[in-house]
């Protein structure tokens, strides 16, 4: 699993796990306000299962993300929490407390 800290946080943050199942897809990447929107994007490790994933460090607090799977938008369908964002889709949400 591929594990990233983000230098912001300076190794004080939370570890989450994200986990998005895609077995056909080339690349599966995670951003959100974190990652500054693609400007860091996270790419996941795919799995035997067919299922990419990652462990990054977050700051307690709300975070804002959504994956890139093979350049195209997907919303993650274990997440319950979002909101709407500009682009008339939704962003998911992260609690870390």
């Amino acid at each position: 699993m591929a594990k990233r800290t983000n230098p912001r946080f300076g190794g004080n943050g939370r570890k989450q796990a994200f986990a998005f199942s895609a077995p056909g897809a080339m690349s599966v990447q995670l951003v959100g306000d974190f990652t500054q929107w693609q400007k860091q994007p996270i790419n996941l490790l795919k799995g035997a299962d067919g299922i990419w994933r990652t462990t990054v460090e977050l700051a307690p607090g709300m975070h804002h993300y959504r994956f890139l799977v093979d350049g195209q938008w997907r919303d993650d369908p274990e997440c319950a929490l979002r909101t709407p964002n500009p682009f008339g889709s939704q962003d998911m949400l992260r609690r870390v407390a």
